[in-house]
């Protein structure tokens, strides 16, 4: 099954330009082998697809898109107290990131906020990259905006691993080989809440929603607003490369691959380029990045590789690739000082 979903918002399609029409993946349906083949092809075709009735419901999404936007409506001096911290938690401001600086002149034009899975500092996890107590908006500035964010947390987890199973039937392997305790067992698993603001992308100068670029993890989910902005480009090495609108579907999540999964597939699934442009119109999203246990080694998985095709890549322990591509992309916590 696909779909467009040009239903949704018609009136906001930019004119002439291309528009992606992805495969749905319906996480209700009892025919697990019909999901695997759908979502099969999507890895192989794109590496993006929708996912439906993955059982968050929509008022519970409405309801943290408002907690979202009552963040960002802040004074920027009360969201600076929240400013991003060393284990990558808190406030990032406009340009803080640059996800393609060869063809950006400043960062992003979003703001952002990283919510990752909450320890106390006690705990002997806690000394870990990306893991430890998050922060918090105030109680009496937000009073809802934590017991939100947890549960959402942990409900699109739960979609996530979902998600991951019928990835690995996919690749072969039985459903719960991404359950294990060194993977999605206990993961690094980040909700990142993003302000586009009401600037207009111009390409051609540098000035990007968000720089092309493609996910450092296993998966990502992400919920949007109605406003179209992410493009996606099937072929990186395209020249001049093709960019396709990827439309809102209401109550949907867009999947997309990461890195890590590529690596481990042996570039079979994709890990597709992608980018946001501004229409001049605030946009809002929500990420949900899904990576690892800091300890998994990152390898060519046994179904996807043969004499013919030996491994691409060598071993790579999972919290190093991604504080290097944080190193990358995030400006330095210095500059704010």
């Amino acid at each position: 099954m696909a779909t467009s979903s040009k239903e949704n918002s018609q009136r906001q399609v930019p004119e002439a330009s291309r528009i992606s029409e992805l495969n749905c993946i319906d996480l209700s349906n009892p025919n697990t082998q019909s999901s695997v083949s759908i979502i099969h092809k999507a890895c192989l075709d794109s590496g993006f697809f929708y996912v439906i009735n993955h059982g968050i419901g929509e008022e519970f999404m409405d309801e943290v898109f408002d907690q979202s936007k009552r963040f960002f409506d802040l004074p920027v001096e009360e969201k600076m107290k929240l400013l991003r911290n060393e284990k990558n938690r808190g406030f990032t401001p406009l340009f803080d990131e640059s996800l393609d600086s060869v063809n950006q002149i400043n960062g992003d034009y979003k703001e952002g906020y990283y919510i990752g899975i909450e320890l106390p500092e006690d705990d002997s996890d806690a000394e870990k990259p990306f893991y430890g107590p998050n922060l918090w908006p105030s109680v009496d500035i937000l009073p809802k905006w934590r017991e939100t964010m947890e549960k959402y947390h942990h409900e699109a987890l739960e979609v996530a691993r979902a998600v991951s199973r019928l990835i690995a039937l996919a690749l072969d392997l039985n459903s719960d080989f991404f359950d294990q305790p060194e993977m999605l067992g206990k993961p690094i698993a980040t909700l990142r809440l993003l302000h586009y603001q009401d600037r207009a992308s111009e390409p051609d100068k540098g000035i990007y929603g968000a720089g092309a670029h493609s996910d450092f993890g296993l998966i990502t989910l992400l919920a949007t607003d109605d406003n179209y902005g992410l493009q996606i480009c099937r072929d990186k090495d395209a020249n001049p490369q093709i960019w396709e609108y990827v439309p809102p579907l209401k109550g949907a999540f867009v999947v997309n691959l990461g890195d890590m999964l590529e690596r481990w597939s042996n570039c079979g699934y994709r890990s597709t380029l992608h980018r946001v442009l501004g229409n001049g119109q605030e946009r809002y999203s929500i990420a949900y990045f899904v990576e690892p246990n800091h300890d998994c080694i990152v390898e060519c998985l046994p179904t996807c590789q043969s004499e013919t095709n030996p491994p691409k890549f060598s071993p790579i322990k999972s919290q190093d690739y991604l504080l290097q591509r944080y190193k990358d992309t995030h400006a330095d916590l210095n500059s704010y000082k």
